[in-house]
């Protein structure tokens, strides 16, 4: 599938570690001109480096998904460099995981600011170049979180689930002018406990990811599976999870 990748230009949020930056890394490597957004500058100019001593087209952007602002300067940035979109792929989340009885409102309004509306931000800076090429792709990293709900990942599960029921609508609403895949990671070796300020779920989260967590490499080969099919083929929805996890 690598020449159906040759060519595409895709932009990718959350970029500059885990599974964005694994994604980069291998998409340019197959062909893609990819731009990359994160809000660690430092991050960024790292994997830019690592992608141009292989060879691979990359620029990158600071970018904070929780500014409409940034998030379309950054879709602007792809149009300008490489004159079209064709795939935009909403990467960046974060976790902040408690008991719903502690009502850490602070938490739930992070989750919903990234993992919601910054999903929502990609989405509506790429759809105006997709509706004008006839063509392109969303993809939103979801996560198991929103298919087998748990104890602390209330709020975390319920913005993941809002994303898989807009993805959803959009896909059919699209009538085949352009794709939508979600990718659902189960444990994956990456930052996605470090924002988590309670320290015991911190803990038992990372102990847990420590034992069984699978490479951010496993889902990249499952984005870029989806990228690099024919044009008439949308793949839905992939599950990727380690298989011990429950």
């Amino acid at each position: 599938m690598k020449k159906n990748m040759e060519g595409k230009v895709v932009v990718i949020t959350g970029a500059g570690s885990g599974i964005g930056r694994a994604t980069a890394k291998l998409l340019a490597n197959q062909g893609a001109s990819v731009v990359m957004g994160a809000r660690r500058i430092d991050r960024l100019q790292q994997v830019f480096e690592e992608i141009s001593q292989t060879g691979g087209s990359a620029v990158y952007l600071q970018t904070d998904v929780t500014k409409n602002k940034e998030v379309t300067a950054l879709v602007d940035f792809a149009i300008q460099t490489y004159g079209r979109i064709d795939v935009m792929i909403n990467n960046a989340g974060i976790s902040q995981l408690q008991l719903m009885e502690d009502t850490d409102v602070q938490g739930w309004e992070q989750m919903i600011d990234v993992n919601l509306k910054g999903t929502l931000y990609g989405i509506a800076a790429a759809l105006p170049h997709f509706k004008q090429q006839g063509s392109g792709h969303i993809i939103n990293v979801i996560s198991t979180a929103g298919i087998s709900i748990v104890p602390t990942m209330g709020v975390y599960a319920g913005t993941k689930n809002a994303v898989r029921t807009i993805g959803e609508c959009l896909r059919q609403e699209s009538e085949g002018r352009w794709r939508v895949t979600g990718i659902s990671p189960g444990f994956v070796a990456s930052e996605f406990v470090s924002n988590i300020t309670n320290d015991d779920i911190r803990n038992n989260l990372q102990n847990k990811a420590d034992e069984i967590a699978i490479a951010p490499e496993t889902i990249a080969e499952a984005i870029a599976y989806a990228v690099a099919q024919p044009d008439n083929v949308d793949v839905g929805d992939i599950v990727i999870r380690p298989t011990v996890q429950g």
